[in-house]
């Protein structure tokens, strides 16, 4: 309600938008480090001493933090927001070809997302409550149940909202991102309005971006390993940082939780042009 009622959207801003668990970190250090590629050096990069989510601000969490839109409307141009929001819930104002701003969106196998939410769900826990069994997350998540509605309807509205507006909204897929890094990032950097120089495919500034961004280097940067906290922030960098690969559902997943969700799939992607094959 606050973004619809004040937000004033500019035409520079950049959101980064992601249903949870699908690669918001990533990708939010891809663009920061995208957009940013001239002002800072490699050797001494703000995501060597800072999280991502430190770098592009989370926007509705800020929203809820300061109950008005005056601490985002204060940051310079060009504005990087990170969201969790369904597309549907923003205003035409950012949303119609009138506007200029920009929506960057990743999505990425559900069976993987579930897993990794799952996860996580256990860290935000309340320690007096005994965790979450993965049945019972796998039934909340294949009927819908999340802070952000159904992880298919998500990313369909995304989807369909790429199609309509290719130069408004960028649909990426985490498994594409993984298999071929340079060509998404060169990918998103037109996007953004920000293509690579020749200069800068000479001097493999794109390689040291994927470098840069990968997990196994923010993973292991110091400010990343800071483990769970209580407090107003029950957890660390450390717990956004698991593990980041395609496919580590076969290891928790039984034949019939495969089955299930695949069809759930199938249906909810039936007829839409949309599909997770890679």
């Amino acid at each position: 309600m606050l973004i619809n009622d004040h937000f004033k959207p500019r035409p520079t801003d950049i959101i980064v938008a992601t249903f949870p668990k699908c690669g918001t970190t990533w990708l939010r250090a891809l663009v920061f480090s995208i957009i940013n590629r001239n002002s800072f050096d490699f050797s001494d990069h703000p995501l060597r001493k800072a999280n991502p989510r430190e770098l592009v601000l989370f926007f509705e969490g800020y929203l809820h933090n300061y109950g008005s839109t005056s601490f985002v409307d204060g940051l310079p141009s060009p504005r990087l927001l990170s969201t969790h929001l369904p597309y549907s819930l923003f205003p035409t104002r950012m949303t119609d070809d009138t506007s200029a701003c920009r929506f960057v969106y990743i999505c990425r196998d559900p069976k993987d997302v579930f897993v990794s939410k799952w996860h996580f769900a256990n860290k935000l826990r309340p320690k007096e409550l005994p965790p979450l069994s993965l049945e019972e997350a796998f039934d909340l998540f294949c009927k819908g149940v999340s802070e952000y509605g159904p992880f298919w309807d998500h990313g369909l509205g995304y989807w369909e909202a790429s199609v309509e507006s290719p130069k408004k909204v960028l649909f990426l897929k985490y498994e594409d991102v993984k298999k071929e890094p340079l060509g998404c990032v060169r990918k998103l950097a037109g996007f953004l309005r920000v293509p690579f120089t020749p200069e800068e495919e000479n001097d493999e500034t794109v390689a040291e971006i994927v470098k840069l961004c990968s997990f196994e280097s923010l993973s292991n940067q110091s400010v990343n390993k800071s483990q769970t906290s209580g407090g107003e922030r029950p957890v660390g960098n450390s717990d956004f940082f698991r593990k980041g690969e395609v496919g580590d559902w076969v290891n928790h997943l039984s034949p019939e939780m495969v089955e299930k969700l695949n069809q759930i799939t199938e249906q909810k992607l039936q007829g839409t042009g949309f599909n997770f094959d890679r």
